[in-house]
């Protein structure tokens, strides 16, 4: 799986837990969950639990802890992806 198609995807995880939709449509690896999203501490973790259901992954508490910004996600997942093989 790409970076842009996992980006494609995580758009779509993190849409219902931003208000900043125009900030979502235009997302890229340096854009921040919580400054740029407002995306509140709790809804990461639903974010994560939904990214992991998504992706049937599992998602460690220290790559959980790294996942601050978009970038950082698509990596932890491809991380955990590229585990899976």
């Amino acid at each position: 799986m790409t970076r842009q198609e996992i980006l494609s995807e995580l758009k779509t995880v993190i849409s219902p837990y931003t208000t900043n939709k125009e900030m979502l449509a235009g997302i890229n690896d340096q854009t921040d969950l919580i400054k740029d999203l407002k995306i509140n501490s709790a809804n990461l973790v639903d974010i994560i639990i939904d990214a992991e259901a998504k992706y049937d992954i599992e998602i460690d508490y220290d790559s959980a802890d790294k996942m601050v910004n978009v970038g950082t996600c698509i990596d932890v997942i491809s991380e955990k992806l590229s585990e899976k093989i």
